[in-house]
């Protein structure tokens, strides 16, 4: 392929990306009318539909929702998937590959085939409509998926600057803590990227497991938008900027190190 053709290429999958998240932007600032009615296309701009959003479905609620459910999970998973992809790595550790694989069949299981026991299980213990009713489903699929993401990054990894650490009279977990997961940073950053943007665009759960407004996250909130004759359109798509432009934010700001952890965990598979 020449340098013309690939950079064209690159502008086609630019534009093509780029126009919905650009026309999501602008219909969400126009009337209604302006969107599905010839005779309103001459309406003007506006903040209508987000003021609406606020005011009247209190759309901070699911917001602070997801921010605590995947925060919370993501949280979880490099706190505890961070020691077990290490492990994995590090430790001689009999059926390792074994164990990989087991890991990524867990992670490949379809969500509704557990929707229906997790459900009676959460019940039972008095954890339908809670924060942990979500964090622990969610768990179940980011944790595998964060210990998949981190084996071969800490593989990849000089084994020497640990054993050196061990030598200066570093217990192995000190090492680990001190040394290692500095080194990992960027692949730590991509990994909780990952595992946040998973929890936060992730439905079922949510709605199998919230019985009302008080812990609907926003994919629940957003499709419980519509009504039994209507579907405002401009309320849908106001919130989906809202909630799509604190990730495109983060993955924006962080862009160097995501892109660093993706292409030097991918060294060693």
């Amino acid at each position: 392929m020449s340098r013309a053709a690939g950079i064209a290429a690159v502008f086609a999958v630019a534009a093509s990306s780029g126009f919905p998240v650009a026309w999501m932007v602008w219909a969400s600032l126009r009337p209604e009318a302006a969107l599905f009615d010839a005779e309103g296309a001459a309406g003007g701009f506006g903040f209508g539909h987000y003021a609406a959003l606020f005011a009247d479905r209190d759309f901070w609620r699911p917001l602070r929702n997801s921010i605590i459910v995947a925060g919370s999970t993501t949280s979880l998973c490099l706190l505890v998937g961070s020691g077990c992809a290490w492990a994995l790595a590090r430790l001689p550790l009999p059926g390792r590959r074994a164990i990989l694989g087991g890991v990524l069949a867990v992670a490949m299981l379809p969500p509704i085939s557990i929707v229906s026991p997790l459900y009676l299980a959460l019940r039972r213990v008095g954890l339908i409509d809670t924060y942990p009713g979500l964090v622990l489903p969610y768990l179940s699929f980011a944790l595998p998926l964060t210990v998949w993401f981190l084996v071969p990054y800490f593989r990849q990894l000089p084994a020497q600057v640990e054993e050196a650490a061990m030598i200066d009279g570093a217990s192995r977990f000190r090492a680990f803590r001190t040394v290692t997961l500095p080194l990992a940073a960027p692949g730590l950053v991509t990994t909780a990227i990952l595992t946040f943007v998973y929890c936060w665009n992730e439905f079922l759960f949510a709605l199998a497991f919230t019985l009302g407004a008080e812990r609907q996250t926003v994919p629940v909130a957003i499709a419980l938008f519509r009504g039994q004759h209507r579907v405002p359109w401009g309320e849908v798509l106001a919130a989906a900027v809202v909630c799509t432009a604190p990730l495109a934010g983060l993955v924006a700001a962080l862009q160097k190190r995501v892109i660093r952890g993706l292409t030097v965990g991918a060294v060693e598979g």
